[in-house]
């Protein structure tokens, strides 16, 4: 039995919003690891979420589209740009479910410095680039990154190539239905809600994967072998409510 199974449906966002934006043509790649090999990575008052006994490490590529605020125009430019994600599961003492980012690396300079000063996110600037052909089912994505930062050669190149819409299953919704992000700042633990539509899910097949470095990057070692689970998202419309901080037991602290 899974110990937090996944609700695919969003609970409702108290107001005000906060964000809005689109992830488009997302890539779900994940390894199941211990809950006890990341459990380092978790900010005070939450703990590694686990379906079966076991947690996943996520590595999510996408791009992010029309970034503003929750009325009027997106932001110009800078409101779109490509992402790549390295993500853990979490869930806190108030029984929130959610997401802690080991690092978010993304094409905007100016995103990455927002990012890092208001949220405490771990935001790196990359030389980033994705291509797609086909559309809908039968598509071949790929993304490629590289790191900018002087001395350090970290990149990644993945290609998927996607198939039909899928049902969706409890490890899917447990992997894909996470309703906000768990982050540490200014040394409080903080959740920051989200709401976006069901996801529809496609089957997608890995045919290229070359990481070297980027899990080191973060912390975590090289992956043994291929993702145990992958999946394809055209994607939705999200929008982020007021971050709020979580109860949690003190004994939960470390």
């Amino acid at each position: 039995m899974s110990d937090s199974v996944g609700w695919p449906v969003a609970p409702d966002l108290r107001r005000p919003r906060i964000l809005r934006q689109q992830w488009l043509d997302l890539t779900f790649l994940h390894w199941a690891v211990d809950p006890g090999e990341v459990a380092r990575f978790f900010p005070p008052g939450t703990r590694p979420d686990v379906f079966e006994g076991r947690t996943y490490v996520g590595l999510v590529p996408f791009r992010m589209v029309g970034t503003g605020l929750p009325y009027g125009p997106a932001v110009p430019y800078f409101g779109t740009f490509l992402e790549t994600n390295i993500r853990l599961y979490s869930i806190d003492d108030s029984g929130r479910r959610g997401v802690v980012f080991l690092s978010l690396d993304a094409n905007r300079l100016a995103v990455v410095s927002i990012a890092r000063a208001v949220f405490a996110l771990p935001y790196r600037w990359a030389r980033m680039t994705h291509t797609a052909s086909g559309s809908g089912s039968g598509s071949t994505h790929t993304y490629r990154s590289r790191l900018r930062r002087p001395g350090v050669a970290v990149t990644a190149l993945i290609t998927v190539d996607t198939g039909p819409a899928v049902p969706t299953d409890p490890l899917a919704d447990f992997l894909t239905a996470r309703w906000g992000l768990h982050a540490r700042r200014a040394g409080r633990t903080w959740y920051l809600p989200n709401h976006h539509p069901v996801w529809e899910l496609h089957s997608a097949t890995v045919t290229k994967l070359h990481m070297p470095g980027l899990f080191p990057s973060v912390g975590l070692p090289e992956p043994a072998g291929p993702p145990d689970h992958v999946l394809y998202s055209p994607g939705v419309p999200a929008e982020f409510g007021l971050p709020v901080k979580p109860s949690f037991r003190r004994s939960a602290a470390r």
